[in-house]
């Protein structure tokens, strides 16, 4: 679901060129979501081996990286911990949102309709814990950072860009911005179109800056955690029904402080059917549970790994060996220019 705000929140088309050299903090559970949802076959089946084991999220993982590290890029991936108890209405509305799609996918599925089944299977998609542990093993494999983090991923990431282990948040939800992350980044895949229900959009990368973000909206941190709050987050699903964001933006604007936000607010909040503490949630945005001693370790890349790893769940041999060579020619390209 994650924070709405992509209609008020200004950003900047960027080349991969300008992103070289650079570190970036992946929300994990984000992008490999994203493979698991996307990557599969015209009627919605997801890419599987012999076995019948899901293989989308190695598939993305793999070819994505490989384009990235190509491109001078450095990674870490951010893992989701526990998350905050307030996080259940998210987990029941997604529950909801499945069991509605399931429905119509079989009801696509007697009909044979495979345009309609390839649109709601992609909203079945889950993760398990056997495809977060196989995307952690490949990652390391090929010498990209793990994080583990405490709890929300999105939160710990922000904190690596905040404290300067990472330039940038790379993620599609703008989260990490109620975070503080300074940027972020969204779009960061080779594609350069993308399908939608009228069609095919170019997309390029873009970036978020946050101090940019305040300064064009005219508000400060916490004022934008507020305006997250009104629209809605993944705490508090839907926000305060009827209010979008530019209202909510409006109402920020005029009320200023969050205790005034929300005194003017509260009688609203408390007649919806979904009603929150907007303080549990402030806090959560504001102080959130990260490690702040967490270490980042790049491994050394072990191409044979990776190779054994794809190799079991049955990718072709010569593609993986081509996407390998990409990497031990940047890794001697960068010996060299060490010696010289």
């Amino acid at each position: 679901m994650g924070l709405q705000i992509g209609d008020i929140t200004p950003r900047t088309e960027i080349t991969f060129n300008e992103l070289k050299g650079k570190t970036l903090a992946v929300d994990a559970f984000n992008t490999i979501y994203q493979f698991i949802s996307t990557i599969r076959q015209p009627d919605g089946t997801p890419l599987m081996d012999k076995r019948g084991r899901v293989t989308s999220h190695l598939s993305g993982l793999f070819y994505r990286n490989v384009n990235l590290l190509t491109e001078g890029i450095k990674l870490i991936y951010v893992f989701d911990g526990k998350p905050p108890a307030l996080k259940y209405r998210t987990h029941e509305a997604r529950r909801e949102a499945k069991d509605e799609a399931r429905e119509k996918y079989e009801k696509a599925k007697q009909e044979e309709d495979i345009e309609a089944m390839g649109k709601y299977s992609r909203q079945l998609a889950y993760l398990t814990g056997e495809m977060i542990e196989e995307s952690k093993e490949l990652l390391e494999a090929m010498g990209i950072a793990i994080v583990q983090a405490p709890g929300e991923g999105e939160a710990q990431a922000a904190w690596l860009a905040k404290n300067n282990d990472a330039y940038a948040v790379a993620s599609q939800d703008y989260d990490s911005l109620l975070f503080e992350a300074p940027r972020l980044i969204q779009n960061l895949t080779m594609a350069r179109k993308r399908k939608t229900a009228s069609g095919f959009i170019y997309i390029a990368p873009e970036i978020i800056d946050l101090q940019k973000t305040l300064n064009n909206l005219q508000l400060n941190h916490e004022q934008l955690i507020s305006l997250g709050i009104l629209v809605g987050t993944d705490y508090n699903p839907g926000g305060i029904k009827g209010i979008g964001p530019k209202k909510s933006l409006g109402l920020v604007r005029e009320f200023k402080q969050p205790a005034i936000i929300f005194k003017n607010l509260q009688e609203q909040i408390e007649k919806q059917e979904n009603s929150f503490n907007w303080q549990e949630i402030f806090e959560l945005f504001n102080k959130p549970d990260v490690d702040t001693k967490v270490k980042i370790v790049f491994p050394k890349p072990d191409y044979e790994k990776v190779r054994k790893i794809l190799l079991e769940h049955d990718f072709s041999e010569e593609r993986i060996d081509n996407q390998l060579a990409k990497l031990v020619e940047l890794k001697e390209k960068s010996k060299q220019r060490t010696l010289f």
